[in-house]
């Protein structure tokens, strides 16, 4: 099995909900074993900024998926949501976001198609921040520098991210049980 991670947002509809189903999507999927679940961050959009702001946290998963085949599962949950992927609407608003973040520490590049260690997360707080939270010495693989490392050096990044949901303190129940429960209290 892989260790790897994922980036999970949500900027449109009942945020929180859309990464709750997503979260359970991806749990009941054979070949994935849902890990643990960084806090939920609220953060202004980068990019095409006259949008929502986002509900972003990161995922660890244990897969015996190859990279590609794990991508296309990511691909096909977005599908389900609804979402349409298309260069004219990229960093543009959406009801699910999934990104294969880290796949063990490989580095991949099939172009047009996937890129692991995904392109830029070293600039984003969004994505730095819960991944610290989860394991601040996750290594990225390109860089030779632990997640604490990168987050570091952008502390005065001007893109806001707010804690807005503590997940991984709760302690009883399996993990989707507590995710959906935490959740429906927001």
């Amino acid at each position: 099995m892989v260790i790897a991670y994922l980036g999970i947002g949500s900027n449109l509809g009942k945020r929180k909900k859309n990464i709750q189903k997503a979260v359970h999507l991806l749990a009941n999927t054979s070949g994935i074993k849902v890990e643990k679940i960084s806090s939920l961050y609220e953060s202004e959009p980068v990019g095409w900024k006259n949008q929502p702001w986002f509900i972003n946290g990161v995922i660890k998963i244990k897969t015996t998926f190859p990279a590609e085949k794990l991508l296309n599962r990511l691909l096909e949950i977005e599908k389900f949501f609804g979402r349409k992927r298309s260069k004219t609407n990229r960093g543009g608003p959406r009801i699910i976001d999934l990104d294969l973040l880290l796949y063990g520490k490989e580095i991949i590049k099939i172009p047009g198609r996937l890129q692991v260690p995904h392109p830029e997360m070293e600039k984003r707080k969004f994505v730095l921040l819960p991944l610290n939270e989860i394991n601040p010495r996750i290594y990225h693989p390109k860089l030779k520098k632990t997640v604490h490392q990168l987050l570091s050096k952008i502390k005065n990044n001007p893109d806001q991210v707010i804690k807005i949901l503590t997940l991984h303190k709760i302690r009883s129940g399996s993990l989707i049980t507590q995710i959906s429960k935490r959740l429906h209290r927001c």
